[in-house]
C-alpha cells in the first residue's frame, strides 16, 4: 500500500480486516478483539470475499465505523483513509459509512457472535481486548435479534427492561438476566455472544449462570443482587422494535449530482420505477430510499474528483434534507452494485454468467454438463439443481379430492386441469432425501388446488416431515422438474392426456416441443392455429392420420432431435417430417390455413445477475419484520429461526410493472370499470342507459357493453353484448393471453362471446352469470377455459 499516505499493509488472504483510528491513524485491531467497538473511536472495515465462489465479479467492502462519541478529527480522518483505500482497491470496492447503533445489515453480518460497544476510549498503551482479565465489573445491555448487539450501560437495577437481555460480568462469574418478555431465540443468541465473551476474554475460565425473570430465585439471582443491590421496584416495560416505516423505504427517488460552474447541483430526476438506463457512465447520482438510506452510485467515466467528494457530497444531502445523522451510506461504482441497490430498479441486466463472448461479439450459449453436479455444488445451487434427475419418481393425480397414483408409462403426462404430487427419491452423502413438487395448472379448480395441499400435508405425515416442498406453476417448471422426466414432460390442455397416443385425433393437436436436451425439454400443448407455430422452434401436429413434424427455419438440431424423442410419446401414428416452407395442403388444412407467425426467435428468460438474499422473519409487536444476513452460510439456520431465501426467479415483477402490465395481469381500465357498474347497487330501470367500449376495437369492430341499472336495492344488473363485436368460441376458449386477438381483455375473455355461444357453453345468459358472486364466475371460467 502507499505509505505517503499513511496506509497500512493488507492481508491479501484474510476476508476481514480491522483498523481503529488513533492519533489520527490506522493501527490494526487485534483479530481477537473483532466485534469490540470503543464509543469514542472510528474504524474502518475492510471484508474482501475468499470463498471460491467469491469470482472476479465479486465486490469488496469497505466501511468506516463513528463511534457516538468520536470526535469530528477522527471523523474526517477515517473518511479521508477509507478515499485512499479505495483508489488503491480499484473499483469494485463498495463503500460504506457506519454509525454506531445504525449500522448496516452487512456490516452486522460480519460479526457473527454479536457486536460489543464499549466505554471510553483506547489508550495507546492498553490492548484492545485483555485475554484472562478478571478484575472488571460491568452491565451489557444485549439486544438479541438477528444482529446481536451489546452496548456497555449503567451498573444498576434502573437499566434494565423486560424485553432485553442483560449480561453482568463479573470477571471470573458472568450472568445472563433474561428479561420475560424475551424469545427462547433471543435468550440462545444472548448465550452465545456470552460465551464468545468468556472464551475469548477469559480464555474459556469464566462461570456462566443463567437468570430468568419472574421463575425462582437462584444462586446467580443473589450474586446480581449482593451487586446491583434489592429491586425496589418494577421493571421498565419492553423497549418496541423501532421498525423501518415500509412506505418510506419505497419513497425512493435518483438525483443527478454535478457541478455548474462553482456550485454542486442536485438535481430530482425520477422516482419509482426505476430503470437503469437512467444512469449514465459520465455522471454521478444520488439515490435517496426516503431517508432510510442514501446511495451514491459513481459512473466508470466520472471524473477523479467527483470520486473523492462522493462522502462529502452524501452527507451534505442528508443536512441539506434534515435527515438523522445516523443515515447508512452506501458508495457504488459502475459495475460493483450491491444487490440492495439492484433490487430498487425495476430490471438490472448484465452479461450472463453463462454465456461467451466469441469474437465478433455475438454470444455463445454453453451447454450444462449436469455430470459436474456432484464435484461442483456452488453450479448445482445455480442452476437449483440437487442432482441429475436420476433418482426414484412417483406420480399422482388429484381426482375426486384424493391423490390417485399414475402408472409409470403415464409419468410426465400432465394435463392443465389438473393438479398432481410428484415425489422424488435420491441419495446424498448416504442418506436418503426426498422432495415434493406440488404441480398446479392453469385450468385447476380451487377445490382441486385445496385438495393438492391438503394430500401434500398427509404424504408428509407419512414420511414423518422429511419432504422438502416445491410448489410448482404449469409452464414455470424449474430445472429440476424438468430433468427428472428425462425431457418426457408433456402438458396437455384439458384433463383428456393421459390416453393420447393411439387414439384417433377427432380434432387436430399442435404441441410445442422446448428444449435442446433431456434436463431442459418441456412439451406443451398450443392451440392448433397457425399464429402459435414459430420459425425458430420445432412443433408436432397430430392429425387424425398423421403427426407432422414441424421443424422451423431457425431451429438446431438438439430440438429436432428432441422433438424426435417426444413424438413417441404422443402419437402413435404415422410420422412425417416437414420442414418450415415445404408444407404440405393437408398441414394448413388441419390448421384452419395459413395465418402470420412469429419468425424472430423466443429467447430464454435473462439469467438473474442477482445474488440471493437471505432475512429472518419476526413477527414483534404485532408487524413483520425482515432482517438481511449478508454473506450468509448454513450456520445461519438454527431452529429457532423463520428464513426467507429470495433467489430472484420467483418475484421478478416489481408492482409497477404489473399495474403497467395490467391488460395482461390485471385486466384495462375500461373492463374494471365495466365489472365495478356490474357488482354496485342498481338504481332504477328508468335510469339513464350508460354505454362503455371495452377498449380497443376487436376484429376490426368495437366491442360494446350495455350497462342498464335498475333498482336500488337489487344487487343485479344486466348486461349485454353488441352481436356485432362478439368472436367465435375457439378463439377466447383456452387460449394464451399472447393468443387472443388484439383488444380482448384477457380477464374477461367470455365477454366477447355471442349471446347464443355464451347460452350454450355456460348453460346461462349473461345477465345470469354476471350476477353471480365473483368467485363462483371464476370458478365456471377456470372449468370451461375461459380463466
Amino acid at each position: 500500500m502507499n505509505n505517503n499516505k499513511g496506509l497500512p499493509a493488507i492481508d491479501s488472504h484474510r476476508d476481514l480486516q480491522i483498523w481503529i483510528i488513533e492519533n489520527l491513524k490506522m493501527v490494526p485491531v487485534p483479530e481477537k478483539a473483532y466485534g469490540n467497538f470503543f464509543e469514542k473511536h472510528c474504524y474502518i472495515i475492510l471484508h474482501v470475499p475468499q470463498s471460491k465462489k467469491a469470482t472476479q465479479e465479486a465486490s469488496s467492502d469497505l466501511h468506516y465505523w463513528i463511534g457516538k462519541e468520536a470526535s469530528t478529527e477522527a471523523q474526517g480522518a477515517a473518511s479521508t483513509f477509507v478515499q485512499h483505500l479505495k483508489e488503491e482497491l480499484g473499483d469494485r470496492t463498495v463503500q460504506h459509512r457506519e454509525v454506531q447503533g445504525h449500522e448496516s445489515e452487512c456490516f452486522h453480518s460480519y460479526f457473527h457472535p454479536g457486536v460489543i460497544y464499549r466505554k471510553g476510549g483506547l489508550a495507546s498503551d492498553v490492548k484492545h481486548v485483555e485475554t484472562n482479565m478478571y478484575n472488571i465489573q460491568r452491565l451489557l445491555h444485549i439486544k438479541a435479534r438477528k444482529h446481536v448487539s451489546a452496548t456497555e450501560v449503567e451498573l444498576s437495577w434502573n437499566s434494565f427492561n423486560k424485553g432485553d437481555i442483560f449480561l453482568l460480568d463479573l470477571g471470573m462469574v458472568m450472568i445472563q438476566w433474561n428479561g420475560s418478555k424475551t424469545s427462547i431465540s433471543e435468550k440462545y443468541r444472548g448465550l452465545v455472544l456470552t460465551c464468545s465473551i468468556r472464551d475469548r476474554e477469559r480464555g474459556g475460565r469464566a462461570q456462566i449462570g443463567i437468570v430468568d425473570d419472574g421463575v425462582e430465585v437462584t444462586d446467580p439471582t443473589h450474586i446480581m443482587e449482593a451487586v446491583l443491590g434489592c429491586r425496589v421496584s418494577s421493571l421498565h416495560a419492553a423497549v418496541p422494535i423501532k421498525s423501518i416505516n415500509q412506505l418510506q423505504k419505497a419513497n425512493v427517488r435518483l438525483y443527478h449530482v454535478y457541478e455548474k460552474g462553482k456550485d454542486l447541483v442536485i438535481q430530482e430526476l425520477a422516482t419509482r420505477p426505476l430503470t437503469q438506463d437512467l444512469l449514465q457512465e459520465e455522471d454521478c447520482y444520488i439515490l435517496d430510499q426516503g431517508g432510510f438510506k442514501i446511495y451514491l452510485w459513481q459512473g466508470r467515466m466520472s471524473n477523479v474528483e467527483e470520486k473523492k467528494a462522493a462522502f462529502s457530497r452524501a452527507v451534505g444531502f442528508i443536512q441539506a434534507k434534515g435527515y438523522p445523522t445516523y443515515t447508512n451510506v452506501e458508495v457504488v461504482d459502475d459495475g460493483a452494485e450491491s444487490a440492495a441497490f439492484k433490487q430498487l430498479f425495476r430490471t438490472w441486466t448484465r452479461e450472463l454468467g453463462r454465456k461467451k463472448l466469441d469474437w465478433t461479439g455475438k454470444s455463445i450459449q454453453v451447454k450444462l454438463d449436469v455430470g459436474k453436479l456432484h464435484s461442483q455444488p456452488e453450479l448445482a445451487a445455480q442452476l437449483r439443481m440437487v442432482d441429475d434427475g436420476s433418482g426414484k419418481v412417483e406420480v399422482w393425480c388429484i381426482q375426486d379430492s384424493r391423490r390417485q397414483p399414475v402408472d409409470s408409462k403415464h409419468h410426465g403426462k400432465l394435463c392443465s386441469s389438473n393438479c398432481y404430487l410428484v415425489l422424488y427419491t435420491y441419495q446424498k452423502l448416504g442418506r436418503i432425501q426426498y422432495i415434493l413438487y406440488l404441480w398446479q395448472g392453469h385450468q385447476a379448480t380451487a377445490e382441486e388446488t385445496k385438495a393438492l395441499h391438503s394430500n401434500a400435508e398427509e404424504l408428509d405425515h407419512l414420511y414423518q416431515g422429511a419432504l422438502v416442498q416445491e410448489h410448482v406453476t404449469m409452464g414455470s417448471e424449474p430445472p429440476h422438474f424438468l430433468a427428472i422426466f428425462q425431457g418426457q414432460l408433456v402438458i396437455f390442455q384439458g384433463s383428456t392426456g393421459h390416453h393420447v397416443k393411439g387414439q384417433p385425433a377427432c380434432v387436430p393437436r399442435l404441441f410445442h416441443v422446448q428444449g435442446t436436451d433431456g434436463y431442459n425439454t418441456r412439451t406443451m400443448e398450443v392451440p392448433a392455429r397457425a399464429s402459435s407455430l414459430n420459425s425458430s422452434e420445432v412443433f408436432l401436429l397430430v392429425t387424425a392420420g398423421v403427426c407432422y413434424l414441424w421443424f422451423g427455419k431457425g431451429c438446431n438440431g438438439d430440438q429436432r432431435e428432441m422433438a424426435r424423442t417426444v413424438v413417441t410419446i404422443i402419437s402413435g401414428n404415422d410420422k412425417e417430417t416437414v420442414l418450415e416452407g415445404q408444407e404440405p395442403p393437408h398441414f394448413w388444412e388441419a390448421l384452419g390455413g395459413r395465418a402470420p407467425y412469429p419468425s424472430s426467435k423466443r429467447l430464454p428468460e435473462e439469467a438473474t445477475s442477482f445474488q440471493p438474499r437471505l432475512f429472518e422473519c419476526s413477527s414483534q409487536e404485532g408487524c413483520l419484520v425482515l432482517s438481511e444476513v449478508v454473506f450468509f452460510r448454513q450456520g445461519d439456520l438454527d431452529k429457532y429461526d423463520i428464513m426467507l431465501l429470495d433467489t430472484w426467479q420467483e418475484n421478478n415483477q416489481s408492482y409497477e410493472e404489473v399495474v403497467k402490465s395490467g391488460v395482461s395481469h390485471l385486466g384495462t381500465e375500461s373492463a374494471i370499470s365495466g365489472i365495478t357498474a356490474v357488482n354496485l347497487p342498481a338504481i332504477k330501470d328508468s335510469q339513464d342507459i350508460s354505454e362503455m367500449e371495452l377498449g380497443p376495437r376487436v376484429g376490426g369492430r368495437s366491442a360494446s357493453t350495455s350497462i342498464s341499472n335498475s333498482n336500488s336495492n337489487s344487487s343485479s344488473s344486466s348486461v349485454s353484448l353488441v352481436d356485432s363485436g362478439s368472436l367465435p368460441p375457439e378463439r377466447l376458449r383456452y387460449q394464451a393471453v399472447e393468443d387472443l386477438p388484439q383488444g380482448v381483455d384477457p380477464t374477461r375473455k367470455e365477454f366477447y362471446l355471442s349471446d347464443a355461444d355464451f347460452q350454450d357453453i355456460f348453460g346461462k345468459s349473461k345477465k345470469e352469470f354476471y350476477g353471480m358472486a365473483k368467485w363462483k364466475q371464476q370458478q365456471e371460467k377456470k372449468k370451461l377455459g375461459f380463466f
